[in-house]
Parts: C-alpha cells; sequence; structure tokens
C-alpha cells in the first residue's frame, strides 16, 4: 500500500481493490433463464449464471440464431416441463422409501425401482423435505443423482435432418461460460 501511494494512486481506488479482494464489492452474479424453440423445433430452456446479463443474453441469443432457433420470452415454453426434484440411489425397497416420504409429507410425483435403482421425483420446493426424509429412512445412502432439473412433460422425437443442428445448438451453448445448465425435450 505504500508503493501504492509513493505511485500517487488515489486512496479511494486503494480502498475499493482491497474491498474487492476481500470480496466486499467484488462481482454480482445473477441468475438468468432463456426459453426458446431450438432446431426441430423442439423445447429448450437455458440456466445461466453472469455478472453481465446484457453479454450473457447476446450470447445466448447468437446461439439460437445461428442454428435457426427461436429464443422466446420467459415463461414461453417453462409451462411444458415439470421443475423437480429427483433422487436416485442404489435400493429395491421403494416401499419404505415411499412411507418415509409420505410419513413426511412429500408429494410424490413418481417413485421407479429399476435395475436395483430407485428414482423418486418430487416437487422442486419440496427437495430438502425429501432429501431429509431419504437419509433418515435409509441409513448410509448415497445418492448417484441428487439435483432439481427441468423434466419435459410430452418428449419429442427429431427428424434426422435436424440431428446435426441441434448437436452444433448444443455445443454452442456449452462453449458459453454462462451455461450452467441446458433442458430440452427431445427424446434423445
Amino acid at each position: 500500500m505504500i508503493e501504492l501511494k509513493k505511485d500517487q494512486v488515489p486512496s479511494h481506488v486503494i480502498e475499493k481493490a482491497v474491498d474487492k479482494a476481500k470480496g466486499g464489492q467484488g462481482e454480482d452474479f445473477a441468475v438468468a433463464r432463456y426459453e426458446g424453440y431450438g432446431p426441430g423445433n423442439c423445447m429448450v430452456i437455458v440456466d445461466c449464471l453472469t455478472d453481465n446479463p446484457n453479454r450473457t443474453f447476446g450470447d445466448v441469443r447468437i446461439c439460437f440464431t445461428k442454428t435457426n432457433s427461436k429464443i422466446g420470452t420467459q415463461g414461453s415454453v417453462s409451462h411444458m416441463f415439470d421443475h423437480s426434484a429427483i433422487f436416485v440411489f442404489k435400493g429395491d425397497d421403494e416401499e419404505t422409501a415411499l412411507d418415509a416420504l409420505m410419513a413426511a409429507d412429500v408429494d410424490v410425483t413418481d417413485i421407479e425401482c429399476e435395475e436395483g435403482n430407485i428414482t423418486i421425483f418430487a416437487p422442486h420446493n419440496e427437495y430438502f423435505k425429501a432429501k431429509q426424509a431419504l437419509l433418515t429412512a435409509f441409513e448410509g445412502i448415497e445418492f448417484e443423482v441428487d439435483e432439481i432439473q427441468f423434466i419435459p412433460q410430452t418428449p419429442s422425437p427429431i427428424a434426422d435432418d435436424d440431428i446435426e443442428m441441434f448437436d452444433k445448438f448444443i455445443a454452442m451453448l456449452n462453449e458459453l461460460d454462462d451455461v450452467q445448465n441446458i433442458y430440452h425435450n427431445l427424446e434423445v
């Protein structure tokens, strides 16, 4: 700091830099969600974490336009997805899992038991309650999937002509640093 003073750096600039380094006035990140129709008219939701929403919107919009896709307004396709908490873990006792979730007053959307795995779908706003019920019911449980996702209500097939463009679209989105998750309704 003494060196900076010798170089005649104003004290407010020094204080701002120190605060930023401490995390006091660092970058503010915000969640941004973009929706639209991708190649083959599939429905797409793109979740981002950004420190510059204008830049991120421009970057995402380019991915849509360069692949003959159409970015929509908020809510244009999300109503066709279920926002669900998903838990997958090894086991075959779906009845114990269902009983534990019902006792915790979790509104279970679906429960499946296939190939030694139990898969549970619940509303996203009951994620914590569902997870705690499962942790209590199954000692030492290890989740293979433990997340909140958008699940399409009606999956859609894709024409062979559109597969290459869809792959390009997803690759372009994945190259963007701000993109966190991409959800779509295509049957892959």
